[in-house]
């Protein structure tokens, strides 16, 4: 597994490296497929001092990702925290990958889900890039749950297109399926 350390508005110190190297290196035992782990480790001004020290974690198991954070007021907290966390996303995903489920989704006309998410005023404060891989609908809908997110884009592989699954406020999950008008 290849673990890479980043970090934001703080040093790495070799404490605080040989700790993650240790830790992070044991998620190994639980998960032998993991190809690669990111930490990002970062010191953020918050209200509250005691969420200042950030530790997020992300995990890539054959294609798919797990990804988990925690905030408290030490760093060796956090990535205790974190990795907690990570273990029982962990369990969850060899739990899914077990017991395959499968889901009825019906698509929700875009108007519907805007009316869902109502009209609320903001500006963009954060950007993300991501890969599209081709899955199924079953497979989007268990990384959307592995991941704790209430959608998931990805491309689909039945479809040939980019589609957008979401967890519904009745328990049930929704599937939007883009059109060119």
């Amino acid at each position: 597994m290849d673990v890479t350390v980043f970090t934001r508005n703080m040093e790495m110190t070799p404490r605080l490296e040989d700790y993650v190297d240790q830790k992070v290196g044991k998620l190994d035992r639980y998960l032998p497929s993991i190809d690669e782990a990111r930490v990002d480790l970062s010191v953020e001004n918050t209200r509250n001092a005691a969420h200042s020290q950030v530790a997020q974690l992300t995990v890539r198991v054959r294609g798919k990702i797990l990804r988990a954070e925690e905030r408290t007021q030490d760093i060796f907290t956090s990535i205790d925290a974190v990795l907690d966390k990570m273990y029982r996303q962990i369990a969850r995903y060899k739990g899914r990958r077990q017991n395959r489920f499968q889901v009825a989704v019906e698509p929700l006309p875009i108007e519907d889900l805007m009316e869902e998410m109502g009209e609320q005023e903001g500006e963009i404060v954060r950007v993300k890039r991501f890969d599209l891989l081709p899955m199924s609908t079953e497979e989007a809908i268990e990384q959307m749950e592995l991941l704790g997110h209430s959608f998931y884009i990805f491309f689909s592989a039945d479809e040939d297109a980019v589609n957008v699954v979401y967890k519904r406020a009745d328990g049930n999950y929704g599937l939007l399926q883009p059109q060119f008008s």
